[in-house]
């Protein structure tokens, strides 16, 4: 792309201030209209950018909040041949980002990929497995199809310990004893469903010979955020929304504040997409990682 005096007025235009006045964008204003450039085809893969000196004179900045704007494109991946000598391109493969969609949507094909590995390693933080149990009969159904042949696949889920008051679902009211019935619901859903997840996956050892190990552990506070790590290669976040709704229960009109977990939209961070999704990766394992070995206990069913 070539800097002409058209993109230095309209870049101007861009960072002029209300009075009127000129004012210097900053680093992340420059790498957010330098990603935008990526994004619309107008800097294409194996484009070189301007130089550091001709970018400075188009946003009108010194060439230290250019070299931070490129380095936070380093760190997306969105750069490749980065030196000293000469101007990087635009990386070949640079990541593209999917919009997030609801867990019950995105989780399937992503448990399908991961799947495709010779050892496959799930780790899983949520309120109920409900979410994880329905995604995975797409890599069971292509498992049983000798589609998919992992050797090995090793799932730990964390979910909260009957024992705790939880954050979620709760009466509106706060009634004691609505509360009760709400919490023994919840807990006969996070078992039956941990048992049906841990039964299907427990039945390749004998059907397909591969080496499955299931464990759960409790957590002893509500999650506020489900959390999806996949081979140490990808993690997958959505945020637990309440509101309220009515649900029956046996005799009982359940008023409760709770969480739809299918319907969090899930943001992925793959590590292959940039140093900053590569280190949340790694630091999500890590703290994945210390959870089960200190404070978590072992799961009890009702």
């Amino acid at each position: 792309m070539v800097v002409t005096q058209e993109n230095a007025q309209e870049t101007a235009q861009e960072h002029t201030a209300v009075n009127g006045s000129r004012r210097s964008p900053s680093a992340q204003e420059i790498a957010e209209t330098l990603r935008e450039r990526i994004r619309t085809g107008d800097l294409k893969p194996g484009d070189r950018l301007p130089t550091q000196a001709e970018l400075a004179d188009e946003f009108g900045v010194e060439r230290g909040a250019v070299r931070q704007a490129l380095r936070a494109l380093q760190d997306d991946g969105l750069l490749s041949n980065v030196s000293k000598g000469s101007p990087p391109r635009i990386a070949e493969a640079a990541p593209v980002r999917e919009e997030p969609q609801p867990a019950l949507v995105g989780l399937a094909p992503r448990l399908t990929d991961a799947f495709a590995a010779r050892r496959v390693r799930i780790d899983v933080v949520c309120h109920t497995a409900e979410t994880l149990m329905v995604a995975l009969s797409e890599p069971m159904r292509l498992i049983h199809e000798d589609r998919l042949r992992p050797e090995g696949i090793e799932v730990r889920v964390l979910v909260p310990s009957r024992d705790i008051s939880l954050a979620f679902p709760v009466s509106v009211t706060g009634d004691g004893e609505e509360d009760t019935v709400i919490h023994r619901r919840w807990l006969q859903m996070r078992d039956a469903q941990a048992q049906v997840l841990r039964h299907n996956l427990m039945s390749l050892r004998s059907t397909h010979g591969i080496d499955v190990r299931v464990t759960f552990r409790a957590l002893p506070f509500t999650p506020p955020v489900k959390l999806y790590l996949l081979n140490g290669d990808e993690a997958l976040l959505g945020y637990y929304t309440l509101t309220r709704r009515e649900e029956g229960w046996g005799e009982e009109t359940l008023d409760m504040f709770d969480a739809l977990g299918s319907k969090s939209l899930l943001f992925s961070f793959v590590r292959s997409a940039g140093r900053r999704d590569a280190v949340f990766v790694a630091e999500s394992q890590k703290w994945f990682d210390a959870l089960w070995e200190t404070i978590t206990t072992e799961l009890s069913f009702a």
